[in-house]
C-alpha cells in the first residue's frame, strides 16, 4: 500500500528545509523535526509473536539526531519541557513523525504502530484526547485502525483520568494499550477500561497464579498481552513455559530480539533465542 496522499506530502517535504519547516526530510528520506534545540526522528522496535517470531507491530520511539545512534529518549525530552503546552507540542510532533516514518516504509506489511502517551499528557490535554492526531491521520489518509496508543501505568489516584482518556481515544476510533505493573493491576483495569492490549514487564513474573488468571481472562475478552523488556534467554524460556501452561499466544518485545532502528527490518523474522 503506497498511501498516495502521504507520498504527495513527502514530496512537498523534500523541498522544505529545517530552517523553514517544523518537519522536513533528511538525505535518506527520513522525516525529522525540531523541539527547542533538539532535532529528532523516529526509531522502531518490533513487537513479535513469541511462538513464531513474526512481527505483529512496531513501537515508535523518539530519538535525537546525533553522532551516537542511541540518541535521546522522548521521556528525557519531556522532562525538559517547561510547560504543559510544550509537552503537548512535543507529543504531537513525535506522533506525526512516527506516523510519517512508519507508513512511508511499511509497504505491504499489515503490522500495527504503537505510540506512547506520556503520563504528563494525560492531564495536560483538557478534552477530546486523540482528536488532533486523528485529524492528521485522516488528512494523510493513513489507517487509523493500525495505530495503538499506549497509556502509562497509573496510580490509584489516576484511575479516573485513565478512564476519561481511554474513553476519548476509543470515541476517536483508536485502539489503546495499557501498561500495568502487576497481574493484580491488570485484573483491576480489565473490566474498567476494556483495553485492546496489556503490556507487562517480563521481569515481574513472580505471581504465576495471577498471570495465568490474567492470560485466561484476556484470551476470553480478546485482549492481547505483550511482555516487554525481554533481555535474556531465561526470559524467553519462562514465557514459553507460561504460554504453554495458559494455552495462550503471547507477544514479546525487547533488546534480546531487536534494537530500535530507524529502518523497518525487511528480512525474515528471526526466531527467539
Amino acid at each position: 500500500m503506497s498511501f498516495p496522499i502521504l507520498q504527495k506530502y513527502l514530496a512537498r517535504l523534500s523541498d522544505a528545509t529545517g530552517a523553514a519547516s517544523s518537519i522536513w526530510l533528511d538525505h535518506e528520506g527520513k522525516a525529522q523535526g525540531r523541539f527547542f534545540n533538539c532535532t529528532m526522528s523516529s526509531a522502531f522496535q518490533p513487537i513479535r509473536q513469541l511462538d513464531s517470531s513474526a512481527v505483529q507491530a512496531y513501537e515508535g520511539l523518539a530519538r535525537s539526531v546525533s553522532a551516537q545512534d542511541q540518541g535521546l529518549s522522548l521521556w528525557k525530552l519531556l522532562d525538559h519541557a517547561a510547560s504543559d503546552d510544550e509537552s503537548i507540542e512535543l507529543d504531537r510532533l513525535c506522533r506525526m513523525l512516527h506516523a510519517i516514518n512508519f507508513f512511508r516504509q511499511a509497504g505491504e506489511s499489515q503490522a500495527d504502530l504503537y505510540l506512547n502517551v506520556h503520563d504528563r499528557l494525560l492531564s495536560a490535554v483538557s478534552s477530546n484526547h486523540g482528536h488532533a492526531f486523528r485529524r492528521i491521520l485522516d488528512a494523510l489518509e493513513l489507517p487509523l485502525s493500525r495505530v495503538v496508543l499506549q497509556l502509562p501505568a497509573a496510580t490509584p489516584q489516576q484511575g479516573w483520568l485513565l478512564n476519561y482518556v481511554s474513553d476519548n481515544y476509543r470515541r476517536n476510533g483508536f485502539r489503546f494499550a495499557v501498561n500495568v505493573n502487576s497481574p493484580r493491576d491488570a485484573l483491576g483495569v480489565l473490566d474498567r477500561l476494556r483495553p485492546d492490549v496489556f503490556k507487562l514487564d517480563v521481569r515481574e513474573l513472580q505471581d504465576r497464579a495471577g498471570l495465568l488468571e490474567v492470560l485466561e481472562r484476556c484470551a476470553a475478552a480478546g485482549v492481547s498481552v505483550v511482555f516487554k523488556r525481554l533481555e535474556t534467554p531465561q526470559h524467553v524460556a519462562a514465557l514459553r513455559e507460561l504460554a504453554a501452561d495458559a494455552g495462550a499466544s503471547l507477544l514479546v518485545q525487547g533488546y534480546l530480539l531487536d534494537e530500535p532502528r530507524a529502518t523497518l527490518p525487511q528480512e525474515q523474522a528471526r526466531r527467539a533465542a
